[in-house]
């Protein structure tokens, strides 16, 4: 095609996937419409050249960003509600099972496998409170999963994850912890801060054109597998954490919250959390998204 203009280049790309090299179905309907909604933002805004060498400039420097502690790209996504987004649409709820929402960028592999009931916390804050998280782990049919695996990690009480904070010891305030015969798991940890997302590079350039604020609800990251069972990515939100209503993220969900409770005489926490979780069967899951 010699004579591309305005009104036929999209059509022009479009018609150019798979000439040289075979595609699948599933590439094509992807790209199909990425060019389409590219082309239309392009038009609908009348794109300057310089707007556009700013966005790549803002792509390069987000990549350069990107280390083992920080994943530019997720926090980007986080910021504009595309990976809530994502996982609402992997993970359509069809039942009884937990609601899950977005990953977040400060997720590590590898946390310590720690015994039921044990303490996640390495290094104490004066202005922590200490918590009790226990619950049960069940199938959809209210059976017990035994061997679930509990992936946990939050903020300190000074708004940092231990990998953005050179005080606080390796993995603090991160672990995984295993259900029992009866789909139990236990674990000790401090209560949840509201804390500002990350307000430097990229991420603070696009929230603040936006005109958004940078804060998240105290929230406890927890991650739930099993072998033959949806894995399940979530959060606990503090119910009584401001900016419920306004994260920055856009992942609250109403069935997240939960109650962080006096503990009773005797405890050796101050508070104690019960939230239980629901895993539907991988075939199951299959079948929603079907």
């Amino acid at each position: 095609m010699r004579n591309v203009t305005i009104e036929n280049v999209t059509d022009v790309v479009i018609q150019s996937l798979g000439k040289h090299e075979a595609i699948s179905a599933r590439q094509r309907e992807i790209m199909t419409s990425l060019i389409h909604h590219l082309h239309d933002f392009c038009r609908e805004v009348n794109l300057t050249h310089p707007e556009f060498l700013a966005a790549c400039d803002f792509l390069a420097r987000a990549g350069q960003t990107c280390s083992d502690k920080r994943q530019e790209f997720i926090l980007l996504a986080d910021i504009v509600g595309v990976e809530v987004l994502v996982d609402m649409l992997s993970n359509p709820i069809a039942g009884s099972e937990t609601t899950s929402t977005v990953l977040g960028p400060f997720f590590r592999d590898n946390a310590p496998i720690l015994p039921k009931g044990a303490s996640t916390v390495q290094k104490a804050f004066d202005t922590q409170e200490t918590v009790f998280v226990e619950g049960y782990i069940r199938d959809v049919d209210g059976k017990p999963i035994q061997g679930a695996i509990v992936d946990v990690w939050e903020d300190a009480p000074n708004g940092l994850y231990e990998n953005h904070d050179p005080d606080q010891p390796d993995y603090n305030l991160r672990g995984r912890f295993e259900s029992d015969e009866n789909g139990h798991y236990a674990f000790r940890a401090i209560r949840p801060v509201p804390y500002p997302i990350p307000g430097d590079e990229t991420a603070g350039e696009l929230i603040r054109y936006m005109g958004h604020h940078q804060m998240r609800p105290g929230h406890l990251h927890m991650m739930v597998t099993r072998e033959g069972y949806r894995p399940l990515i979530s959060q606990i939100f503090d119910g009584e954490s401001p900016y419920l209503d306004e994260d920055s993220v856009f992942a609250v969900k109403q069935e997240l919250i939960g109650e962080f409770r006096k503990a009773p005489a005797g405890a050796d926490t101050d508070l104690v959390l019960r939230f239980d979780f629901t895993l539907p069967h991988a075939a199951e899951q299959r079948m929603a998204a079907e």
